[in-house]
């Protein structure tokens, strides 16, 4: 007998939901073609630009994050195109995938799952293997907890007048420091389920002026996922087809409370809960699997050896009601995956360690409690300064 268990999500995704996002969703019942709705759209799209830090457009779609990936290879690429991808996990592959099903040529730059993609061997390959329609690649590879240099990625394309970065940053926004206009990111997508704080159901993606005119030339089918008829209607207010309008108002409350906070506030937290809980597995004896360049979004560590993750998973959520993630693909059993991104705070964090500590010495790897719990305090005490932290719904 465990008492009372609250289920908790410490998953990359979908994440905890922002209170506000949960009360708009239900006593705000908008029609879409309303004024009112389509007043809701136009400061919707005003917020995702400051959520973004652009003054690019930015569009809008009824999915998942994975459709604004495949609307950037249909609206950029056509049949026969070549373009570079950059993978080192299972979302690189995805970009891989994509190029495949439209009929694009891909040349592939491949790291080790735990390590970053190389930006010299991307250089290398942009100055032998060109001319490419588009590079693609991850903000952050979210199944791994490694990110990748897009700045430096971005210096270098921005050099290729004919050639657009698109960036996965699905878990990168809000997470991490991202700068699409000053960087050179002419495509940035986004997903709801993440440090938006909402459930999934949103896709959004900035788009440069270099990445519209390349639009211009794409031969590709498209219908639903077509950003130039989604900025031709978010212009208006409105969206193409009818809109989550649930979502839309859930959005349009968590991006204000974004925005009140600051982006930077968002990404210093998500910053600090990932910096507490690598110094946390660290005292216990764990071994975090980013080799290098670490993720804020999302923190993967390695199990103990001998010791299956999915054990310390299935002790997590029986005994805690806590659902963290297992590895992707060939890392199934080999890692696990702790989320800092959007609706967590700290007590969230010594929470989930205080857990952990417990699920470890249950299936056999023994710590001393306190020890992980303790070392994540230090760490969020050093990250942390007088200031008074901004209170999640306060207003």
């Amino acid at each position: 007998m465990h008492g009372i268990i609250k289920e908790r999500l410490f998953t990359p995704g979908p994440t905890p939901v922002f209170m506000e996002a949960q009360v708009r969703a239900v006593t705000r019942d908008l029609h879409h073609r309303t004024e009112d709705f389509r007043q809701v759209v136009r400061e919707t799209v005003d917020l995702l630009r400051y959520y973004f830090g652009t003054k690019n457009d930015v569009v809008m779609f009824a999915s998942s994050g994975t459709g604004a990936m495949e609307g950037a290879v249909a609206n950029l690429c056509s049949p026969g195109d070549r373009v570079l991808v950059g993978t080192a996990g299972k979302f690189g592959e995805r970009w891989l995938a994509l190029a495949q099903a439209y009929g694009v040529e891909a040349v592939k730059v491949e790291s080790p799952y735990g390590q970053p993609v190389s930006i010299e061997e991307m250089k290398r390959q942009l100055e032998k293997s060109g001319p490419f329609r588009a590079v693609f690649i991850q903000a952050t590879e979210t199944s791994t907890g490694v990110s990748h240099d897009v700045k430096a990625l971005g210096s270098l394309v921005s050099k290729y007048p004919e050639t657009v970065l698109v960036v996965d940053a699905i878990t990168g926004l809000g997470t991490t420091d991202l700068r699409p206009d000053e960087w050179g990111l002419d495509v940035v997508i986004g997903g709801s389920q993440k440090a938006t704080m909402m459930p999934p159901g949103l896709a959004f993606a900035s788009v440069s002026d270099k990445a519209w005119k390349t639009m211009e030339k794409s031969k590709s089918p498209r219908f639903y996922f077509d950003y130039a008829k989604e900025r031709k209607n978010l212009a208006k207010g409105e969206t193409a087809y009818t809109p989550a309008t649930s979502l839309v108002v859930s959005l349009h409350g968590v991006l204000s409370y974004i925005k009140e906070i600051g982006r930077e506030t968002l990404i210093a937290n998500a910053a600090m809960l990932a910096d507490a809980t690598r110094q946390a597995a660290q005292a216990l004896r764990l071994k975090p699997f980013a080799a290098s360049s670490p993720a804020n979004a999302v923190t993967a560590i390695c199990a103990p050896e001998g010791l299956d993750s999915g054990a310390i998973i299935k002790e997590l959520r029986s005994r805690f009601g806590a659902i963290i993630a297992n590895g992707q693909g060939t890392m199934k059993g080999k890692i696990f995956r702790l989320a800092h991104l959007g609706y967590f705070d700290a007590v969230d964090l010594f929470a989930i360690v205080a857990a952990l500590e417990i699920a470890l010495n249950k299936v056999g790897h023994k710590v001393e409690l306190g020890s992980g719990v303790r070392a994540a305090q230090e760490t969020y005490l050093k990250h942390v300064d007088s200031a008074e932290p901004h209170r999640a719904g306060a207003r």
